[in-house]
């Protein structure tokens, strides 16, 4: 069901917006980079707000930020049956009623389609830097460094860091490496492999190694949670 692409609400002040489930990522993110914020998602291509919860996409910033299901505090859908259905709120400490939110995270649209979202801000980092090193994921998972993200190809590990200049700075220092700006390559990667599934620890193309996710050449039939399809029974059945 088509929805539509407009910014609701914007409180800069709580870091929080509600926008419709069809504006375009790169679009709202146009508007937060004005008041210095952003969502912090970063999936490849430029899907809308709706195809990012209901397709559980997500970027190499998710090591740090999570997913759709982490950033939507409140929600809007309409069920197959045409009700109209709402949960969460629009300030992040509201968790009150039914969490739709993370109900509609990767159902593909089986539940029916997200009209509105209420979504967590975060502010932009004065710095961002990114060094690549040697695949040692287990030394870096150890260390007390803050990366942004982490994405493992080629036998190499590309390290984010964000935040105050210095430090950005002194995480550089302490892990070593090259500088470099790989995240756009690593997005187009991301999208050309149609497999996901949980890293095991083996090698694979692409990998994220904070939330266990590998990206792989197969792709993979998705699962449908039996639970999910019972409450969508019950969604949708008469009361």
């Amino acid at each position: 069901m088509p929805t539509g692409s407009d910014i609701l609400e914007h409180e800069p002040g709580d870091l929080t917006c509600i926008v419709e489930g069809g504006i375009r990522l790169s679009t709202l993110q146009s508007v937060l980079d004005a008041y210095e914020q952003r969502l912090s998602l970063d999936p490849p291509g430029d899907p809308t707000l709706a195809e990012c919860l209901t397709g559980d996409l997500s970027g190499p910033l998710r090591h740090r930020f999570g997913t759709m299901r982490d950033l939507v505090i409140g929600v809007t859908v309409v069920l197959p049956d045409g009700t109209r259905a709402s949960s969460g709120g629009k300030v992040v400490k509201n968790v009150a009623g039914y969490d739709l939110g993370k109900l509609f995270c990767g159902s593909r649209g089986r539940l029916g389609s997200v009209e509105r979202l209420a979504l967590r801000l975060h502010p932009l980092p004065p710095a961002a830097r990114t060094v690549v090193t040697s695949a040692n994921w287990s030394a870096l998972h150890r260390s007390q460094l803050v990366p942004s993200a982490v994405d493992i190809a080629r036998g190499r590990m590309h390290v984010l860091f964000e935040g105050s200049q210095r430090a950005v700075d002194e995480q550089l220092r302490a892990l070593g490496g090259e500088e470099c700006n790989p995240w756009a390559v690593l997005r187009s990667l991301q999208l050309s492999l149609p497999g996901r599934v949980r890293w095991d620890g083996k090698p694979a193309p692409l990998v994220r190694p904070g939330p266990q996710v590998a990206y792989v050449e197969e792709a993979r039939t998705g699962v449908w949670n039996p639970l999910a399809e019972r409450v969508r029974e019950a969604l949708c059945s008469p009361s």
